[in-house]
């Protein structure tokens, strides 16, 4: 037989492997969430009992957590990971233990582990301003934003396959759930999610207003000087830039960039510029944009109640073909499509040209990566709810959020020198870390977990291994 098909000859496959562990990444996750304080800290606001076989709520949550981050989608998909890793971790957590834990998370209960993670998130941005390079400050076209903090908000569908409470027809014509998210941008985070039913709206102000407070409520509060709030066109009402505005304080500088819906009064502020108000825009790395242009709009348009010193600012480009169905008649009239972007930014401290309206263009184009970061929650767990309860996919919800941090921590403490794990998505990562196979054996009185040495990325395991070693102990 030829070599390319004889490769199975003489070879048996049998179920008896003892000590093997098929997702070693566990490992690196778990020891994250015990470094960084995160166990211990949720213990005590969750709410317990106590007696024999009682699990400590803390320990159970992190592990669903971790369990989210390798994959699983289920609880029990959780609990068939972690009989697993009982070899690491000890004896595994059922899916009963694991849906009563998610059940009794109430409101209180809710809030309270919002403090906790705002707490264990203050020590994670310590420990980053503490790492060669410092605290990821956002660069953009070219301009570094220095002790800026960037918040996106987008919201989401997730569908639903079943009914379930509280899903309910969306906006897009599909059935499932629409909750309204916020991440900061710098560390890739999920600051806060609200779920939401699916006919919840796109633009309702309360919304926007309830799930930014609790994204500013987890920003340790040395980084609170500076925020810049991003939000497509459902953040254009009256009522969110007022509340951003009044957001400002002697000792918080609050910026924002939302999108903005055209109306034919806009179309026609757009007619009296001149060709020579039009500058060529820039792209991210702050080269020229050949092809696309953008405008000061603002004193054109004498819309009435908003806020004082708003700017709107104009974008055209040639429409591509899936454009060409919905340009109004002044769009078809002109040969182009238009786009405006709304913002309070007269000038951002010590970013020079922060005021020129081709880096302000650039500055909102930018909240494109939110759509990354949703991808990201999606795989984390978010893909679908997996309970008919409200609580219970509530509760769901924010053990994906804690596994989102871990990635992302993982990343940001232990590999953001290494190009291609720092900015990996989750399906990269799960191949190249968190899957990884090894043997768990003993020797001179220790554990060893041992993989094999000539996988393309054993060394960043062992790194990221030693790193969070030299982390220091939560007292």
């Amino acid at each position: 037989m030829s070599e390319p098909t004889g490769w199975d000859q003489r070879l048996s496959v049998a179920a008896d492997g003892k000590g093997l562990i098929g997702h070693a990444g566990a490992a690196l996750l778990r020891r994250l969430a015990d470094r960084t304080g995160l166990t211990a800290a949720l213990a005590p606001v969750l709410p317990g009992a106590g007696g024999h076989g009682w699990r400590d709520r803390g320990v159970v949550l992190v592990q669903l957590a971790v369990a989210i981050v390798l994959g699983a989608r289920s609880m029990a998909e959780a609990e068939a990971v972690q009989a697993h890793h009982q070899g690491l971790f000890g004896r595994a957590v059922s899916d009963s233990t694991m849906r009563r834990t998610l059940a009794d998370l109430d409101e209180q209960a809710l809030a309270a582990l919002a403090r906790v993670r705002a707490a264990v998130r203050r020590r994670v941005w310590t420990l980053l301003c503490l790492r060669p390079g410092g605290f990821p400050w956002l660069t953009v076209a070219g301009k570094r934003l220095h002790h800026w903090i960037v918040i996106d908000m987008d919201a989401t569908i997730i569908t639903a396959g079943s009914k379930k409470q509280g899903a309910s027809a969306t906006w897009k014509k599909t059935f499932g759930f629409h909750p309204l998210a916020a991440w900061c941008a710098n560390t890739h985070e999920c600051l806060a999610m609200w779920l939401r039913t699916g006919s919840a709206g796109a633009n309702t102000v309360a919304d926007h207003v309830r799930v930014l407070t609790a994204a500013l409520a987890q920003v340790p509060g040395a980084s609170t000087a500076k925020i810049l709030v991003r939000v497509d066109g459902a953040g254009a009402t009256h009522g969110l830039h007022e509340h951003l505005r009044d957001l400002n304080t002697r000792r918080r500088t609050v910026r924002f960039t939302t999108g903005w819906t055209i109306t034919e009064e806009d179309e026609k502020a757009i007619a009296k510029l001149p060709e020579a108000a039009w500058e060529t825009s820039i792209r991210q790395d702050g080269r020229v944009q050949e092809g696309y242009f953008v405008a000061e709009l603002t004193g054109l348009n004498r819309r009435e109640g908003w806020i004082k010193g708003m700017r709107l600012i104009v974008r055209r480009v040639k429409p591509s073909g899936r454009h060409l169905k919905d340009l109004t008649a002044f769009e078809r009239r002109t040969g182009f499509k238009y786009s405006i972007t709304a913002t309070n930014i007269s000038k951002m401290t010590r970013i020079r040209g922060s005021h020129q309206i081709q880096w302000l263009d650039a500055l909102h184009r930018h909240h494109a990566v939110v759509e990354d970061q949703v991808k990201t929650n999606k795989a984390m767990g978010l893909h679908n709810l997996p309970s008919k309860s409200w609580q219970v996919n509530e509760a769901w919800m924010l053990t994906a959020n804690l596994a989102a941090d871990l990635d992302a921590w993982l990343r940001l403490l232990t590999l953001h020198d290494q190009d291609d794990l720092a900015d990996a998505e989750p399906d990269t990562m799960r191949f190249r870390l968190y899957h990884l196979p090894a043997r768990l054996a003993k020797h001179a009185r220790r554990r060893w977990l041992r993989i094999e040495r000539t996988w393309p990325w054993a060394d960043a395991f062992i790194l990221a291994w030693q790193r969070l070693a030299d982390i220091p102990a939560v007292t």
